[in-house]
């Protein structure tokens, strides 16, 4: 699956102003990390970010928000973003801060 390239350039326009911001080709898209952990990734027509576990529930409450679901698994603290309600710059920047938010506070995987 090919990426959304206007949707990965308002990502790195969103996180210019960061020092450790990192891309890699993961999950048939492109991901965001921030500080060495995934923080925000994007695909052909969403965006996924990884945010405090502890709001999942309300955030998948909105419209054009769903869990993210690998495998068969539901990951809480993932969410994908559909593209059509991240229209306005201050729709998407709501996303983007709860995803560096809980990035502050977030676990880094372990390196295998």
């Amino acid at each position: 699956m090919a990426y959304n390239q206007k949707l990965a350039n308002r990502i790195r326009e969103a996180l210019v102003h960061l020092p450790k911001v990192e891309e890699k080709k993961m999950f048939g898209g492109l991901a965001f990390m921030v500080n060495g952990k995934m923080c925000i990734t994007v695909g052909e027509d969403r965006i996924m970010c990884r945010i405090d576990p502890a709001i999942h529930d309300e955030t998948i409450s909105k419209s054009g928000i769903r869990t993210v679901k690998m495998g068969g698994r539901e990951y809480k603290g993932y969410i994908h973003i559909n593209e059509e309600v991240i229209r306005t710059k201050k729709e998407f920047d709501y996303w983007i801060e709860l995803a560096l938010d809980f990035n502050k506070i977030a676990k880094a995987s372990k390196k295998k």
